[in-house]
């Protein structure tokens, strides 16, 4: 096993290894998590895996799409997996190319003259500038109490929240089935960056309140800018990304045997980080989430990597029963929890958590490996944490013994960039897990060890 820097195309400060270049902004820049991992990236590993437009590419833990539209772009099919449904929504609106823009502009300035003259007439003009009166005259519309309290407080202020309501009915009314999403993807972006009170450093949290804010217009002025890029795009469309709404923990049923040449992939990190609080506005807003049930539904889809979404009945732990490494990490987390005193629900669950993510990663590993043909490579971008009271927690190493365990050849891990741990301000690294699965192994491809 071997460890190297990843020679990225142009030398960049450490700090912006992660952000999107102004090159790749369209179709990329559409609707983004923050800090998700850069196209750049994943042309380093189509390169270096030798994918063309007569490979598949798996991405399993898709996100918002990097690695389908780089791919895309590319001429190179591939297939997403991602459980949120928002950034399942994204990836699929990312990669679809073949409407027309005049025409869905056209379209949507129609919804926005709609929009607008039910605000006028409310008292309430988009442009907060016009909007001199010091109350509403009207009611203002808001969500249902189940959907209120899935927001993070004050996330989007009332006027705004109106307007936005006023716009989705508007869009359901006007709706033309070839527009819709790429209409309610634009919406999605303006809620995070224009509309609502969001900021992203990286967890996501409440900033200044916007009393006001102008909805339609940062609706249309999104739209348009996805417009420009689909007129460059259209194109390049001649290969089909394939994007299931699913469990990469559960792959059995969705995708082929031996279908997938290379994957490439992040991963979330265990960490507190919740990444149904990243999309909750656009979620509920666009009706993805209306309520606590369906909030857990998604939640019970994804690799547990947070004790907000661990469950009484989880039991991934017991793929990395074997593996002492990881036994140990969770001793010494409760050892330090005792130590310092610390007695929440959610502390108690640190060194839980940590073997369940693990084992979860474990589990996915195992279901991957019939769909890949021998000689497979594959590209984890995983990061080092010490979320866990100041336990480090070696993602890349760990990930990479475990991989070997079920029958993967590790290649190496990339050094992709450090960065500085929130509370203890160490150099975390993050890293590029690079594997191979050889082909018939000796394993029992449902998930076990074989015998002999």
């Amino acid at each position: 096993m071997t460890t190297s820097s990843i020679p990225l195309r142009s030398k960049v400060k450490n700090g912006s290894a992660n952000k999107l270049l102004e090159a790749d902004r369209a179709a990329h820049d559409w609707y983004r998590f923050v800090l998700s991992f850069p196209p750049q990236l994943v042309r380093v590993y189509i390169a270096r895996f030798g994918v063309t437009g007569s490979s598949c590419v798996l991405d399993p833990f898709c996100g918002t799409g990097t690695t389908l539209v780089e791919c895309q772009k590319q001429g190179i099919p591939s297939i997403g997996i991602e459980a949120n449904p928002m950034a399942h929504f994204a990836s699929m609106v990312k990669t679809d190319w073949k409407l027309d823009p005049d025409q869905m502009i056209a379209h949507a300035s129609n919804v926005a003259d709609a929009a607008s003259g039910i605000l006028e007439a409310d008292g309430i003009p988009d442009d907060p500038i016009l909007c001199l009166e010091a109350k509403p005259p009207y009611p203002l519309r808001t969500l249902p109490t189940e959907s209120m309290e899935l927001l993070l407080t004050n996330s989007i202020s009332s006027i705004p929240l109106h307007k936005t309501l006023v716009l989705l009915e508007c869009l359901k009314e006007y709706r033309r089935s070839e527009f819709d999403c790429h209409e309610r993807l634009a919406l999605a972006k303006a809620l995070v960056t224009a509309i609502g009170n969001l900021q992203f450093g990286p967890e996501v949290g409440v900033g200044t309140l916007k009393q006001d804010a102008s909805v339609v217009n940062s609706w249309i002025g999104t739209l348009s800018a996805m417009a420009d890029d689909l007129r460059a795009l259209i194109s390049l469309n001649n290969v089909r990304a394939v994007v299931h709404h699913a469990d990469a923990r559960n792959l059995s049923d969705l995708l082929a045997p031996r279908s997938v040449d290379a994957v490439i992939t992040s991963p979330p990190y265990p960490n507190e980080k919740d990444y149904t609080r990243t999309t909750r506005l656009e979620s509920v807003l666009l009706g993805f989430i209306r309520n606590k049930a369906e909030l857990r539904t998604l939640k019970q889809g994804l690799v547990r990597s947070n004790t907000r979404s661990v469950y009484r009945g989880d039991d991934d732990d017991h793929w990395i029963r074997q593996m002492p490494e990881i036994e140990e990490i969770a001793q010494a987390i409760e050892a330090r929890r005792i130590e310092l005193g610390k007695t929440s629900g959610f502390e108690r669950l640190y060194g839980r958590v940590t073997k369940l993510y693990f084992g979860g990663m474990a589990r996915h590993l195992a279901q991957l490996r019939p769909v890949l043909k021998p000689g497979a490579s594959l590209a984890y971008v995983v990061g080092d944490q010490a979320s866990y009271l100041r336990i480090m927690i070696p993602t890349g190493q760990l990930l990479a013994k475990i991989a070997q365990s079920l029958g993967y050849e590790v290649v190496g891990i990339d050094l992709f960039r450090t960065r500085l741990a929130t509370t203890t301000r160490e150099q975390l690294r993050e890293e590029v897990v690079v594997l191979r699965w050889p082909g018939n192994t000796g394993f029992d491809l449902s998930g076990t060890r074989a015998i002999g």
